[in-house]
């Protein structure tokens, strides 16, 4: 009788566990669920920016399995910082940033190319991200290869040609800025616009700042990136004024 009573008890405290664990899960309302193929051990860290630092929300431990599920809660989408730690060397591809949106988030990875071959489903905003960042990359590699010819003309004292190369600089750093200023109103209806804003030509004239701003819908303005491009064209209208 002793035993059956046990066993009651125990299995009593076993739903009520379970009971806690799905309470628990309701209060936040964002699952990651994750996997790194090959990684045996290590920790993954999921990181957020507030203020101005990295401020660690979630740490995983890897002890022969290589799935993994984070519960975090975010205000609005924003960008979520995941560092792995392998316990060798830090290199760039310890490090990946994914634009989070409250919902079911799947990133699917292997250990060797954690960052390169990274697959993240579930984030509209991260999909957006990812195309901007593919188009951009292409003006970078073009302004690298001015550069390099920019040296190459210093070193052989062609004024002519370094008067060309400026130019050309020139010209692609604007079509540059007028591509990240299409893409924020483009997505207007989404949080990586106030973002792309503040990150890539936070230094542009104000009234394209603004015409971004005006642009974005209630929801976005008022989510996290949002309200912070409001505070920033507050800050420099300020100071373009003394």
């Amino acid at each position: 009788m002793k035993f059956i009573t046990k066993i009651a008890l125990l299995f009593t405290i076993l739903l009520l566990f379970v009971a806690c664990e799905k309470e628990n899960k309701k209060d936040y309302n964002l699952h990651i669920s994750g996997n790194i193929n090959g990684i045996k051990q290590g920790k993954l860290f999921i990181q957020q920016l507030k203020d101005t630092s990295l401020v660690v929300i979630d740490s995983i431990i890897f002890n022969g399995k290589s799935s993994f599920d984070s519960y975090l809660t975010i205000d609005s989408p924003e960008m979520l910082y995941f560092f792995l730690d392998r316990g060798q060397t830090n290199s760039l591809d310890n490090n990946l940033v994914v634009f989070a949106e409250p919902g079911e988030l799947s990133l699917e990875t292997n250990l060797e190319t954690f960052y390169a071959d990274a697959v993240v489903k579930g984030s509209k905003n991260n999909d957006l991200y990812l195309n901007f960042k593919k188009i951009n990359a292409r003006f970078s590699n073009q302004q690298l290869g001015l550069i390099e010819k920019e040296i190459n003309a210093q070193k052989n004292y062609n004024l002519v040609q370094l008067d060309s190369i400026q130019k050309a600089k020139e010209q692609l750093l604007k079509r540059k800025y007028l591509y990240a200023i299409n893409f924020a109103l483009t997505q207007k209806e989404f949080e990586v616009s106030p973002y792309i804003a503040l990150s890539e030509i936070y230094d542009a004239q104000i009234k394209y700042l603004d015409t971004i701003h005006h642009s974005m819908s209630p929801k976005v303005a008022q989510s996290k990136y949002g309200k912070l491009l409001t505070e920033f064209i507050e800050k420099r209208k300020k100071e373009e004024q003394q």
